[in-house]
């Protein structure tokens, strides 16, 4: 198929290599040209604006930092929706608020463009295994021309729903437990460690005994083997947890957790560690609180 493809950050551009390596034409552009240049010897295609990566495609995918780069991206000038035609499926991979989910579903439904949200799980290395899992929402019959697409990206695809926002939902709250999860297992280090008993036999032995999870095992090894390189940074989970908050808020729904941890992500942030792995960093704060 041909694919345009807009956002070639940690995540987007494994994800392009995959579609390529899979056979696909691949379109690209990304606001530094450089990353859309690098992929050009992998066999990709540059577009020079949004609307000239969207023209002549059977689909394109969106993996976009926040709701600001959707507004920019695909309602400025020379954006995305200036470029979609008939028929041409609009795939959001990206982690956006469920009010800008919502919108978009909108503004397609006004113009006659198909659209459904597939947001993914899993950090960079993961979207270079081709093993992300991705959660889709929207009408049966986009979901299956999606398919195709986001199965050499996936090891495996969730359908939660008929609206495209209920993915963008659940990816939100999906992220919360990873949150919440990284938060009980910093401060259970902390604990550990103040009575002599090694993080990693703490971890391997609760893993064991308690969850069996790959999850913690993974995220553990992140929090006490710091990467060189952060998979995602503490202002992405801070920027998710708020979406997150908004989304909870609207529904009239109360998140006690959900507040507790955005005071904590206030704190990293206001002590320079937004730039930080998202977890290693809620570690650094849970040694900091740790300490009387």
């Amino acid at each position: 198929m041909k694919i345009g493809f807009l956002g070639l950050g940690n995540m987007g551009t494994p994800m392009v290599k995959r579609l390529l390596a899979t056979g696909h034409t691949v379109t690209v552009w990304n606001r530094t040209r450089e990353r859309a240049d690098a992929l050009a010897a992998a066999g990709a295609h540059v577009a020079a604006t949004p609307a000239d990566a969207a023209r002549n495609q059977d689909a394109v995918m969106t993996m976009l930092f926040d709701d600001a780069a959707h507004e920019e991206v695909l309602f400025g000038a020379n954006g995305l929706l200036g470029g979609l035609e008939p028929g041409t499926l609009h795939i959001s991979l990206s982690t956006i608020s469920v009010a800008m989910s919502q919108s978009l579903t909108e503004e397609h439904a006004r113009h006659g463009w198909p659209f459904i949200a597939a947001p993914v799980f899993g950090r960079p290395s993961v979207a270079e295994e081709g093993r992300l899992w991705i959660v889709v929402a929207g009408p049966d019959d986009l979901v299956a021309k999606a398919r195709p697409l986001l199965e050499p990206l996936s090891r495996g695809i969730s359908v939660v729903g008929k609206e495209p926002s209920q993915a963008h939902a659940l990816k939100l709250g999906g992220n919360f437990l990873i949150s919440a999860m990284i938060h009980s297992l910093s401060e259970s280090f902390v604990y550990a460690a103040s009575q002599g008993i090694d993080p990693a036999v703490f971890l391997e032995t609760v893993n064991s005994a308690l969850f069996q999870s790959p999850f913690y095992a993974a995220y553990g090894k992140v929090m006490l083997n710091p990467p060189k390189n952060a998979g995602a940074t503490v202002e992405l989970g801070a920027k998710d947890l708020g979406l997150l908050r908004e989304a909870a808020e609207s529904r009239h729904t109360s998140l006690s957790l959900a507040d507790n941890l955005a005071e904590i992500f206030d704190q990293a942030k206001q002590q320079g560690l937004g730039g930080e792995d998202w977890a290693v960093g809620q570690y650094r704060m849970a040694q900091q609180r740790g300490k009387r």
